[in-house]
């Protein structure tokens, strides 16, 4: 290390510190989404577009609508906080140690996360805060992947460690960690296609208790605002099923490994299945893949933590042999 360095040169030779900054600045947009939710209040741009304030959308059609805008959000806010959470964990650990996988996660599940951004085209509402924040984020990303990139690039399952080692406990967690993560890229891409089309599925519009026709009197630019969040989510969901894929794949079986696992799903899944409960938004098949997947994601996490638990006490078993002989 030059002594010599510059600040700037010492913060950015490579690129950790960037991708810290991705990873924080999900974290707080996140949970500046949950937050502003929980307000009651629309953003102004949102109100802008619409026409009308929450009170006055509440007149306009019921507080189910306003409801279901706000689980909308939240379960993307929640997507944004896990998605960060790994990119923290990822510039903290495995990408410190250079290990290839890492820099690949980094690059396909954030590709596909900020390239989710275009989802807005299908229904044509353009949110100029996500916009703005996506301008100034993404340089910052790029130049974190380009700083970031290890000397020696491996394909990213070259080491896979699910095939190799490990007890039991360990395989059968990172079977069901992947298993999970194919989950989430399946739901996620659902999501966005039917948020850019669709928008709604059946038990929406019988929690709303209004059909799209009522919505659009309403205003032209009501189901547009809710599409974008919910194409947002999808997106999100694909970016953190994408990157969990390759950590169960390939992730060095520590202690960080079994936190990093347990807070995403805390973010993730705490958002998209407690707003549920707190709108009135219950009906038990439209939240049954979520039920599911959360359990899945439970079950992955203590799997792994049982798998580390008795890895160590296999290794202390050793080193008390070895002290003996």
């Amino acid at each position: 290390m030059r002594a010599d360095r510059g600040l700037l040169d010492a913060l950015l030779a490579d690129g950790l510190f960037l991708v810290a900054i991705t990873g924080l600045s999900l974290v707080l947009s996140g949970g500046f989404a949950v937050l502003q939710s929980m307000s009651g209040q629309l953003l102004p741009h949102d109100s802008h577009a619409i026409g009308m304030d929450a009170a006055a959308l509440v007149r306009a059609g019921n507080r189910h609508l306003l409801g279901f805008m706000f689980h909308d959000r939240v379960a993307y806010g929640g997507t944004l906080m896990a998605i960060g959470f790994g990119y923290l964990w990822t510039a903290g650990f495995p990408l410190r140690a250079r290990e290839s996988w890492s820099w690949w996660a980094l690059v396909v599940s954030g590709g596909v996360g900020f390239l989710a951004f275009l989802t807005y085209l299908g229904q044509g509402y353009l949110d100029t805060w996500h916009g703005v924040a996506t301008l100034f984020l993404l340089p910052v990303f790029v130049a974190g992947v380009w700083r970031s990139r290890p000397a020696h690039l491996e394909r990213p399952w070259a080491r896979a460690r699910w095939q190799s080692g490990g007890n039991r406990f360990e395989k059968w967690g990172r079977v069901v960690l992947s298993l999970t993560a194919l989950g989430l890229m399946l739901a996620g891409a659902t999501i966005a296609i039917f948020g850019m089309t669709t928008v709604f599925v059946p038990s929406d519009l019988r929690f709303i208790g209004l059909d799209p026709s009522m919505l659009r009197r309403i205003s032209p630019m009501l189901i547009p605002v809710i599409s974008h969040d919910r194409a947002g989510f999808g997106g999100g969901l694909c970016s953190i099923g994408i990157f969990l894929l390759f950590t169960a794949l390939n992730a060095e079986l520590n202690r960080s490994l079994v936190e990093i696992v347990a807070l995403m799903g805390c973010a993730g899944f705490g958002c998209a299945i407690g707003v549920h409960f707190v709108v009135g938004y219950v009906e038990m098949l439209h939240l049954l893949p979520a039920f599911v997947g959360c359990a899945l994601f439970l079950l992955a996490a203590v799997l792994l933590w049982l798998a580390r638990g008795r890895r160590d006490v296999q290794r202390d078993r050793e080193r008390e042999i070895a002290y003996r002989l």
